[in-house]
């Protein structure tokens, strides 16, 4: 029975990624905002289906430290699930991603036109520089930067590495940096279909204030990201 919900929720969400940036494709190129609105639909769309046919309820902790002006949000990532809940959790969100992702037909278009900011995994010094120059320009408008400081996907109960982007953006932009722990790969695990019922736990953890040395930045980061996702995991462990 888990198969069976698991693949009707695959199909459910394919079919509303599709209509959304259908949606995008046409009236997003007049207003970005019409892109942030589509964001939430997809993020709140996708907690329903979820509940629905899955049986996985969606648990958020600590909305207090959510930001609401210029700031970073350094979350852990474990599945596709927090980049779909982010655009509904943040004000005025971009993302940091990797540039395979802009070249998916239709939903590129969004990405695009949501003002992320894509990444070349190769590209280095200047990919980083690019970054910060473009995290910059977005923080003047107020606007709340996703990023995942281990730079792609990690599977449950592990440390991936924690690339240096995320301090070289807080040491030059003099933005807090939200860390976010979380236990979604439990439950939407990476090259599987199966979702098993359970409980997601997204947890906003206290801001990193500007002003740290970069080294005791990224100690504090990784520390305070792995010591709550562990716990949440211990929590809510999944199937």
């Amino acid at each position: 029975m888990i198969y069976l919900r698991s693949i009707l929720f695959e199909c459910a969400f394919v079919f509303l990624t599709f209509c959304l940036a259908l949606v995008n494709c046409v009236l997003g190129l007049f207003n970005r905002r019409i892109i942030i609105a589509t964001g939430r639909v997809w993020g709140r769309g996708t907690t329903l289906l979820l509940r629905l046919l899955c049986g996985i309820t969606i648990e958020i902790r600590g909305r207090e430290h959510i930001p609401e002006g210029a700031a970073i949000v350094a979350s852990k990532h474990q599945s596709t699930l927090e980049a779909v809940l982010f655009a509904d959790f943040l004000s005025d969100p971009i993302f940091s991603m990797k540039e395979e992702l802009t070249r998916i037909p239709l939903l590129g278009y969004s990405i695009r036109r949501s003002g992320a900011i894509p990444i070349k995994r190769s590209g280095g010094a200047s990919s980083l520089r690019i970054l910060i120059r473009r995290a910059k320009e977005a923080f003047k408008e107020g606007k709340q930067l996703l990023i995942f400081p281990e730079g792609t996907r990690t599977p449950p109960r592990t440390r991936g590495k924690y690339n240096p982007g995320v301090a070289a953006l807080y040491s030059r932009c003099d933005v807090p940096v939200t860390p976010v722990a979380l236990n979604s790969g439990s439950f939407w695990a990476r090259r599987t279909l199966l979702k098993p019922p359970g409980r997601v736990i997204i947890e906003f953890l206290p801001a990193i204030e500007p002003g740290l040395e970069r080294k005791a930045f990224q100690e504090i980061l990784e520390n305070s990201i792995e010591e709550a996702t562990m716990k949440l995991e211990q929590e809510s462990p999944g199937a």
